[in-house]
């Protein structure tokens, strides 16, 4: 018997028929810009069994008992509910249909996921850093660093949440990855109105600032209060994608012959929307621990880096733009 952790947050149905090889989830998150779309599901189809006896969860009672005794520890360290841990532990050797989505992993002691909780843990990490990096490098006085920093900030939140929700999954830690997610894609898109026009109409920037802020209130209260809609949230984020990446690229392509380091930029924008189509690929998860999801966490780690290293370049440079601007003066 394996037993196996679940993505997303919806309810854990799972029927005395079912087991957990071949689901295959359309899941994702930018996170960063293809949040999951969960449509019905084969599984979904089953009789709800959480309200019943482990052992008449599973095709072989006795050994799903078996093994909910021995999870029990588990379990209870990882605060997880009877009913999550029921459908984690359904398994017949058969091809598992799916529940509102959801791939079957194999946990880490009370990692549901662990390889996309270690992803992203990695890439909070190297934002980190990378943020240390660059406040060592850049002086305060740099016109982006302030935009730079932030960013920087808001990133590292982002993947905390998104190693936390990988970690357990609860309906509050899903629309908090989500969220912050939503976030940085939008800051990103700040970032980018600074650099390439901000800088040059200092007055609009609070402007920006405050419509973006606006936005991302009214698209949080809408699927808070309203309905939490995994296709609007995805489209959202995919739109607001994909016009950062034709923004940056724009500038990018104008500005290759007097800013050589841009190409740093061009490249991680352009790996960034290939990465995602990782979320498209649609297979069961290598040694139940790999999927989609976690190689496009993966996939961005490297790309962090490079993005930072790309900050530090332009922050300095920009420095040095107005310094020998001063000096002319």
């Amino acid at each position: 018997m394996r037993i196996c952790a679940w993505l997303g947050r919806a309810p854990l149905g799972v029927s005395g028929s079912t087991s957990c090889e071949g689901q295959q989830p359309p899941h994702g998150v930018l996170p960063l810009l293809l949040p999951p779309a969960l449509d019905a599901d084969h599984g979904d189809e089953q009789k709800d069994d959480n309200q019943q006896s482990p052992h008449h969860s599973s095709n072989d009672g006795r050994h799903l008992a078996a093994g909910w005794e021995a999870g029990r520890a588990t379990m209870t360290a990882s605060m997880s509910a009877c009913g999550t841990q029921c459908g984690s532990m359904c398994r017949a050797g058969r091809r598992v249909p799916q529940f509102h989505g959801k791939w079957p992993f194999s946990r880490f002691l009370f990692v549901q996921e662990p390889a996309s909780a270690f992803a992203s843990l990695l890439n909070g990490l190297a934002s980190f850093v990378m943020l240390l990096r660059y406040k060592a490098a850049v002086p305060p006085t740099s016109p982006m660093y302030p935009t730079c920093v932030a960013f920087a900030w808001v990133s590292v939140n982002a993947w905390f949440w998104s190693t936390v929700f990988h970690t357990r999954d609860t309906a509050l830690t899903e629309k908090l990855d989500y969220f912050c997610a939503s976030a940085v894609v939008l800051h990103s898109v700040y970032l980018c109105w600074v650099r390439t026009m901000g800088l040059r109409r200092p007055a609009l920037i609070g402007v920006f600032r405050a419509f973006l802020l606006l936005f991302l209130a009214c698209h949080i209260s809408y699927l808070t209060l309203v309905r939490f809609d995994y296709g609007y949230n995805m489209a959202a984020n995919v739109a607001i994608g994909l016009l950062n990446l034709l923004w940056w690229l724009w500038w990018c392509l104008r500005n290759r012959p007097r800013l050589p380091h841009v190409w740093k930029c061009a490249v991680v924008v352009l790996l960034l929307q290939a990465g995602a189509l990782l979320e498209l690929l649609d297979f069961p998860p290598l040694f139940w621990v790999l999927d989609a999801h976690a190689l496009w966490h993966i996939s961005t780690v490297p790309l962090n880096i490079l993005f930072y290293s790309f900050l530090v370049d332009d922050s300095l440079y920009l420095l040095k733009a107005n310094s020998d601007l001063s000096k002319a003066d």
